[in-house]
């Protein structure tokens, strides 16, 4: 082990005993954090606020476990902190909590595990914006907290909050996800709501103002994912259609232009995907025969493409037809392929693609 710039440099060889077989990947703005089948927590990358988990404020280059405990379901890595929520729902945030965005009731960062505690109810899914972060419980309620100065908690005003708070009084969410300043949640009745900084059209309203609530984008009532992106977003319909809109000046909405759009613009004419993540200013989606396909800024290799020159329309990442799930962080991205291998390629300054180094790859290597 050497440590270079303050990064722990580990030769790049499988952690002791079975062969690691991941189940969930998560890319952050500098760091990575991935579940393993065995229910395991393993986080890398950047940590200078303590978003690995792990006790200290030390980079890895490896993959690292966070505690010993094998109840983790999910993790999301988000800009310099990190959540996860276990198999009995419970909630737990660490990194950077300047705003509250923990969810702690205070603002002191965490360089370990700690507890959202609010109510019984489980947690079914939590997303990470820049400083603000929102939840979707079990019964449908949604719940954000964090940084509020663009209405990015959907709660009316521009307070600050330090612990979930409810989003209105409706039980019907069945997912949000978190740009950097603004959010998007679908409803069970294939309805999308969007709220929060809006300067480049990111909500999708058809202009440029703000919204401190969540308000309805457009009539349609078949939304089955959603994602945002710095000032982007993106969404799949149940035809298997994509759609992007908001900033786009390096191509991130991959309509074949670098022009924002203000309302939803379908990309290309495909019927065939199956997830998408916009996050920073790229894109990468999942199509239904197992590829991947990237898109907008590349300066970093981000891209997978084997170059760094950026992209105003979808790019299929190399050849294979065996990816699970694609994930992508600020300026890396990472895969997961069937047989359980991870897959992650762009900047690597602070070892976040988990292979044992600092150099950036323009294409996807798997993490050992």
């Amino acid at each position: 082990m050497v440590a270079v710039g303050g990064l722990l440099i580990l030769p790049a060889q499988p952690v002791a005993g079975a062969p690691a077989t991941w189940r969930q990947i998560s890319a952050g703005a500098g760091h990575t954090c991935a579940v393993r089948a065995d229910r395991t927590l393993w986080c890398w990358g950047l940590n200078t606020f303590g978003q690995l988990g792990l006790g200290d404020t030390a980079d890895r280059a490896v993959p690292t476990q966070v505690g010993s405990a094998t109840t983790w379901a999910q993790v999301n890595a988000g800009p310099n902190r990190t959540c996860a929520i276990r198999l009995d729902g419970t909630l737990w945030c660490w990194g950077l909590n300047v705003a509250g965005q923990l969810g702690l009731g205070d603002t002191t960062d965490r360089d370990t595990p700690a507890q959202v505690v609010s109510s019984a109810t489980p947690w079914r899914q939590v997303t990470l914006g820049e400083m603000h972060t929102c939840g979707v419980r079990s019964d449908g309620t949604l719940w954000c907290w964090g940084h509020n100065t663009s209405g990015q908690l959907g709660l009316g005003d521009t307070l600050d909050r330090n612990t979930p708070t409810q989003v209105g009084v409706g039980t019907g969410w069945l997912g949000a996800d978190a740009g950097y300043n603004h959010t998007c949640a679908r409803q069970r009745a294939g309805t999308l709501w969007c709220w929060g900084l809006n300067t480049s059209g990111q909500l999708g309203l058809g202009d440029t103002v703000d919204r401190g609530v969540p308000t309805q984008v457009g009539t349609a009532t078949d939304w089955s994912r959603i994602t945002g992106g710095a000032a982007h977003t993106c969404g799949r319909r149940t035809d298997g259609t994509l759609w992007c809109w908001g900033q786009n000046g390096f191509g991130q909405l991959g309509d074949g232009t670098t022009t924002d759009r203000t309302t939803p613009t379908q990309v290309g004419s495909a019927t065939t995907w199956l997830q998408v993540k916009a996050v920073a200013l790229h894109t990468c989606g999942r199509r239904t025969d197992r590829t991947i396909w990237c898109w907008g800024w590349n300066a970093l290799g981000q891209l997978g493409l084997g170059d760094t020159s950026q992209r105003s329309a979808p790019v299929q990442v190399g050849t294979a037809t065996t990816w699970l799930q694609v994930s992508a962080g600020q300026t890396h991205t990472c895969g997961r392929r069937s047989g359980g291998t991870l897959w992650c390629w762009g900047h690597n300054a602070s070892g976040q693609l988990g292979l044992g180094d600092s150099a950036t790859r323009t294409t996807p290597h798997q993490i050992p």
